[in-house]
């Protein structure tokens, strides 16, 4: 499993700087104005071969008497409590300040490798002044410059010696499949019927299952790793904020699994929560099946399944190609159809197309409606062939692929989607140079 590494700091040092810069994509918005993050971002990263997670916290206030400090206050707690190391962000700018010394005592209790950060060293001449920063009681201390990266490389050498080694498992080559979603969505009841025995926790209240736990899973002459993951790992100074943890614990299952089976309340709807959770699915480019629970409780008409289909689809679009399984954990309805339509879409994840095949069904498909021509010059595509990755990725060859734009390329993805089936898989469309 990816480690996860979590930038913290007063408002304003410079966190989504850095985040933006080692992410490689202007994910956090930057403003000169402090408080601008208020909602965590996440984004993979990789050094030299060593891949990792970043969060981009919020600045930590202390005592702030706004209701979003006291939040953000609390998520940085809980991102600092999950993190496999830390970076810490001063601004050499304003040098050490009073919240700099409570961000730096929080730090100290973690036990956690932290690596204090001094932001803005943009030349030479401000170097010396990053020496104060040492009366924090931290021996890392690097000076960097967020804004054009200089003295990021030392920096992430020292990160990535310090984090954990991956550790591998007698049952890393079997598939994996995530039962993902909001706490008390009902996941461990699903789990807790597909097996037929109490093997987690149930209580109405959230927060219940405390860590993530396998379970090997034989169904349908198909074995695999199926994962209950923590909506919650509550602990007793973290006081709110049970969304912000089960998105975190969401996260690490989803980047460690093949399948990711979204269970929701349906008698609660597919709210931002929820749909949060199914874009850090797709995003990771992981199966998706949505396991609409607690179908039993819902007053239906005829119309009923269909009209929560098309709700669905409206929140999710444009990856609408979905599989949507209306299940109930307590009287066992459709729950061995959602692991049958899991296992499916895991080969459908996993299927390789022949290149003979592949472009006698794509050329004429593009000879009939080829892309359209621009300033004059006209595109013409010779070649496609599926690339050797984890999940499905085409590459289209032509003489112009800088005139190729995303509407032509959703063009190729659908008709690729209508022909070979990948309900429930994302698809990457690369254009490039014949």
């Amino acid at each position: 499993m990816r480690n996860l590494v979590a930038i913290v700091g007063r408002p304003n040092v410079g966190k989504s700087t850095l985040f933006n810069r080692l992410v490689q994509r202007r994910e956090a918005i930057v403003d000169s104005s402090s408080g601008v993050t208020r909602d965590r971002h996440y984004g993979k990263s990789d050094w030299n071969g060593h891949e990792f997670t970043l969060i981009d916290t919020g600045g930590y206030v202390i005592g702030g008497d706004d209701d979003y400090e006291k939040e953000i206050d609390q998520q940085v707690e809980i991102a600092i409590e999950e993190a496999d190391a830390i970076i810490f962000m001063v601004d050499v700018e304003t040098g050490a300040n009073l919240m700099d010394e409570e961000v730096a005592k929080l730090l100290r209790k973690s036990n956690k490798p932290v690596f204090l950060v001094a932001n803005k060293v943009d030349n030479a001449l401000r170097i010396p002044a990053t020496v104060e920063f040492y009366s924090m009681g931290m021996d890392n201390l690097f000076h960097i410059s967020a804004i054009n990266g200089g003295g990021t490389g030392e920096l992430l050498d020292a990160l990535v010696e310090a984090l954990p080694q991956q550790t591998t498992s007698l049952r890393d080559d079997l598939p994996r499949f995530a039962v993902v979603g909001r706490p008390n969505a009902g996941k461990s009841s699903f789990v807790n019927a597909l097996i037929g025995e109490p093997r987690n926790i149930v209580k109405d209240e959230a927060g219940t299952t405390r860590d993530s736990i396998d379970t090997v899973y034989n169904r349908f002459g198909f074995e695999f790793c199926l994962v209950d993951t923590a909506g919650i790992r509550r602990k007793a100074k973290v006081k709110a904020n049970i969304e912000f943890y089960s998105v975190m614990r969401a996260l690490r299952s989803i980047e460690h699994s093949d399948v990711c089976m979204l269970v929701y309340d349906a008698t609660r709807g597919f709210d931002a929560q929820v749909k949060n959770i199914f874009w850090l699915a797709a995003r990771n480019h992981k199966g998706v099946v949505i396991l609409v629970n607690k179908w039993d409780l819902v007053d239906k008409t005829t119309q009923t399944t269909k009209q929560v289909e098309e709700q669905i689809r409206a929140e999710i679009a444009p990856f609408v190609d979905v599989p949507i399984v209306f299940i109930s954990s307590l009287t066992k309805q459709r729950v061995f159809k959602a692991i049958e339509s899991a296992v499916d879409v895991y080969k459908r994840r996993s299927q390789r197309i022949a290149t003979r095949k592949l472009n006698d069904y794509i050329l004429p498909v593009i000879e009939k409606n080829p892309p359209p021509a621009l300033k004059g010059k006209y595109v013409k595509i010779k070649f496609a062939t599926q690339l050797h990755s984890a999940h499905p990725q085409f590459a289209f060859f032509c003489n112009l692929p800088q005139y190729v734009k995303d509407p032509y390329k959703r063009f190729l993805e659908n008709k690729l989607r209508a022909e070979y089936n990948f309900n429930g898989v994302t698809i990457d469309v690369f254009i490039r140079k014949k």
